[in-house]
């Protein structure tokens, strides 16, 4: 009863709860997952001989993660009778959580081997899947430098595609330098090997580029590089990856959504490094088509400095000099001709105006014995009965004024 009650209530610091309890409550919640379908990799198989009960270990190929099934021997023989270590099965099981031991696996009633066919088929669904994603986007996709600081390699160890890249690489460029990282190319641990290995070459600040590389093969051994979880890997890269697996005639899906595609790893090193010998065979003929369009510069140069200096204008300058000096006198009598014009006829032109403005003007009228007649506010009479008797009055003559008053 006071287990019942533990169980009852929350935990705290002053009432934590044993480690039954908690191994109890796990269990229980585990066991409400009820059946499912679980698709793996067969890692390990465990046959005891007489015994009923057959152990597997199935592997995520895409994580680092591993869970025991226990099924027994008739259910095997039934769905995957010659079931082997790293093939692909998908298990209908049972989780269950052992409290004793504090350990998780699962209980399988039937487990059905995946077949060539709907491998294929799983693969052609999960491109589309990725390709709808964009992850085979042409337009993302970078071009390796022309010549790499260094080239990371991720391979097998003492492959024969190991040796293939290097061996041609430095043939091509001997002093290209290699960072190269081993893993497993197949099985249930290529993908996170191949993952881990991306992770560090792409942190690598001196790594230009990575090649994915692994020789020829069946559909099933070059399956890790059609994993999702890899592909997915090789996009999120911010170094470009060549990817070299298999022979031409192999297209698993990391290659569709690599930078780079090489037909094989002899390929991927003719790819990522450039011939030294064609180089410097390019660089000579470069060199050979600047001297000769130096040499021609010159020559034509040459030509054209001689025609320059035939010609009379540098044999007798001074006959150049003489010719300019009589332009500028004749220029010279022209302008002061021309000034010359210009000042009589505005001479003429201002005698003619100030006789115009003379004869209009009214000062000359009044000297002619005209007068203006104003009243005292200035203000001219133009009729006499503008003025009465006895107004002053001012009169302007053409000589003077004088005051009159007005008397009748």
């Amino acid at each position: 009863m006071a287990e019942a009650g533990v169980e009852g209530q929350r935990s705290s610091s002053d009432e934590p709860w044993p480690v039954r309890v908690v191994s109890r409550k796990i269990s229980a919640w585990i066991a409400k997952l009820g059946w499912v379908w679980v698709d793996g990799q067969v890692a390990q198989i465990s046959r005891r001989p007489g015994a009923a009960t057959v152990f597997l270990t199935l592997r995520d190929p895409s994580a680092d993660l591993s869970l025991t099934v226990t099924t027994n021997r008739d259910v095997l023989d039934l769905g995957a009778p010659e079931l082997a270590e790293g093939a692909r099965v998908v298990v209908r099981a049972k989780p269950e959580f052992y409290p004793a031991r504090g350990t998780l696996s699962l209980r399988a009633d039937e487990i059905r081997q995946v077949g060539l066919g709907e491998l294929l088929a799983r693969l052609e669904k999960l491109k589309k899947l990725l390709a709808a994603e964009g992850l085979f986007d042409r337009a993302r996709k970078r071009r390796p430098p022309f010549l790499p600081n260094r080239v990371g390699l991720i391979t097998g160890r003492a492959s024969a595609a190991e040796r293939d890249v290097l061996t041609n690489a430095r043939r091509r460029w001997p002093a290209v330098d290699f960072r190269t990282v081993n893993v497993a190319v197949q099985g249930p641990t290529a993908v996170p090997q191949i993952i881990d290995a991306l992770k560090v070459l792409d942190a690598d600040p001196a790594v230009d580029v990575i090649v994915l590389a692994r020789g020829g093969g069946g559909i099933e051994d070059l399956l890790p590089f059609s994993d999702e979880a890899l592909c997915r890997a090789v996009f999120a890269c911010r170094t470009p990856v060549v990817s070299a697996i298999g022979h031409e005639t192999d297209a698993p899906l990391v290659d569709y959504v690599a930078d780079l595609r090489a037909s094989t790893p002899t390929d991927a090193a003719k790819r990522i490094v450039p011939d030294l010998a064609e180089e410097i065979q390019l660089i000579r003929q470069a060199r050979h088509r600047l001297d000769r369009a130096v040499l021609g510069l010159l020559d034509r140069e040459s030509h054209r400095i001689d025609a320059i200096r035939s010609r009379p204008v540098l044999a007798r300058p001074e006959v150049m000099l003489d010719q300019r000096a009589s332009d500028l006198v004749a220029l010279r009598d022209r302008a002061t001709r021309c000034l010359d014009h210009r000042l009589a006829t505005a001479a003429g032109e201002l005698r003619h105006t100030v006789a115009r403005l003379r004869a209009l003007s009214p000062a000359a009228t009044l000297d002619r014995g005209y007068a203006i007649v104003r009243r005292a506010d200035g203000h001219v009479v133009r009729a006499a009965d503008e003025v009465g008797g006895g107004d002053p009055l001012r009169v302007r003559l053409g000589a003077g004024e004088i005051s009159v008053t007005v008397d009748g």
